[in-house]
């Protein structure tokens, strides 16, 4: 796999598995639309920005790939980062529009076992790589992974795969610190670090957030709106108040699955580019 084509090819086709895709083992229904994939380089200055804003313990693309394979030497230019982001189907988005204080019955599967498919891609895709003479890893599931507190952002890790995705072309932040891609922000993020040179993914914007319709024009606030929590305001997203709703208030209510998602829902950008595509999916 030595070509981006050749990558979304490989997703594609794990996906494409019925019985890998699909909400639930009781459910053949599908659990994610056709994937959106993107590259960037591993060097990208980008990188280290994000590690700034987010604090010492946030990786840099190099930093994890010298931990994983210490004494690998990968010159610069030969370290990519690729990611993917996997859409929620039409049937997921038009039951979780109904909802306004707890996630649908789907999207609570999807949080489960969507995420357990997105885990089963990183794990093929680094191990392909790696099979193929490019080591390669994803560092959410490293055993270095771990949570923190960033005094800018408040709940943090030390990979995101949403600043990965924004590095990578894939898309840019709304109000409520969901990545708004050309299929939306209803998606799920994956990410896979491999010595391997690839071409970067044009990005098609210039800043953090360029195709949420709140900072393009000032007028959006569906999102603020869709908030049960009251965790999302014109200031932007409170990650404290968000993850105590769900903790309280979800999870229990969803069988311990830590599920909300009601801010991507029914708003502009559910499953389209509201910046790029200015006359769909308006309230």
């Amino acid at each position: 796999m030595h070509t981006l084509q050749s990558i979304r090819t490989f997703i594609e086709e794990i996906l494409a598995d019925q019985t890998v895709n699909r909400l639930s083992p009781e459910c053949d229904e599908p659990a994610w639309g056709r994937p959106l994939v993107g590259v960037s380089s591993g060097d990208d200055p980008l990188y280290e920005e994000i590690k700034q804003k987010i604090g010492p313990f946030h990786w840099t693309p190099r930093e994890i790939f010298a931990l994983t394979f210490p004494g690998h030497a990968v010159p610069p230019g030969d370290l990519s980062v690729i990611v993917w982001a996997l859409p929620q189907t039409r049937a997921t988005l038009c039951d979780q529009r109904k909802e306004t204080s707890l996630p649908s019955r789907r999207w609570v599967l999807n949080r489960l076992h969507g995420e357990e498919i997105n885990d089963l891609v990183r794990t093929r895709l680094a191990d392909a790589l790696t099979a193929a003479g490019h080591p390669a890893l994803a560092p959410v599931a490293s055993p270095l992974w771990r949570r923190a507190t960033s005094p800018r952002c408040g709940e943090a890790s030390t990979w995101s795969e949403r600043h990965a995705a924004w590095v990578s072309g894939l898309g840019t932040f709304g109000l409520c610190d969901g990545l708004i891609t050309e299929a939306g922000k209803a998606v799920r993020i994956g990410s896979v670090v491999a010595a391997v040179a690839l071409p970067p993914t044009p990005r098609p914007y210039a800043g953090l957030h360029d195709w949420c319709l709140h900072y393009a024009g000032g007028t959006c606030r569906a999102c603020i709106e869709r908030c049960p929590a009251g965790a999302i305001t014109d200031a932007g997203h409170d990650k404290g108040l968000c993850m105590a709703y769900i903790r309280s208030v979800t999870a229990p209510a969803c069988g311990g699955t830590n599920a909300c998602g009601l801010c991507q829902a029914a708003v502009p950008c559910e499953h389209a580019n509201p910046v790029r595509a200015p006359g769909k999916n308006r309230r």
